[in-house]
């Protein structure tokens, strides 16, 4: 099945969560530092899922779907986007104010999605419902309301 690339979108980063320890809750900031391992002060760093990300519109389609009201600091995710669709993504970079991500792949939800609501992790499953995962190609400073877009593909 060929990959569709979705149109060059903009949206806001609208939340930014880091995760102190492993397992521990996941802290709202205003701003944040991104560099090569993933987000400065973030228990899990490094590697192909150095940070996760979720549309905003998505995880709010997924909640209503099991009837639950849930913040987003329940998803567990480093960064939550408003306006950009994450589906089907995978390979393209995504420019969030003057830092380059590189999308990975599918976050896939686990467990504690379960606990957070009934029939929450089996409605992640579509859609690339749980977001996805990136790495930093170009990090820096990001703040909420910075600028979100995709960075045109190459040709060839």
């Amino acid at each position: 099945m060929p990959v569709t690339i979705p149109p060059m979108a903009h949206g806001r980063l609208v939340g930014i969560f880091l995760k102190r320890m492993h397992g521990g809750t996941m802290d709202p900031c205003q701003e944040a530092t991104m560099d090569d391992r993933g987000l400065v002060g973030n228990a899990n760093r490094g590697g192909f899922r150095a940070i996760t990300i979720m549309s905003s519109e998505r995880w709010d389609e997924v909640t209503k779907a099991v009837g639950a009201s849930l913040d987003q600091q329940a998803r567990r995710a480093n960064l939550v986007l408003s306006g950009i669709d994450l589906e089907n993504t995978r390979g393209r970079t995504l420019v969030i104010g003057g830092c380059r991500l590189r999308i990975g792949g599918e976050t896939r939800p686990c467990e504690l999605m379960e606990e957070a609501a009934a029939g929450l992790q089996d409605a992640m499953k579509s859609r690339w419902g749980g977001g996805a995962y990136a790495t930093v190609v170009e990090g820096g400073c990001i703040k909420i309301g910075d600028p979100v877009t995709w960075e045109p593909p190459t040709a060839g």
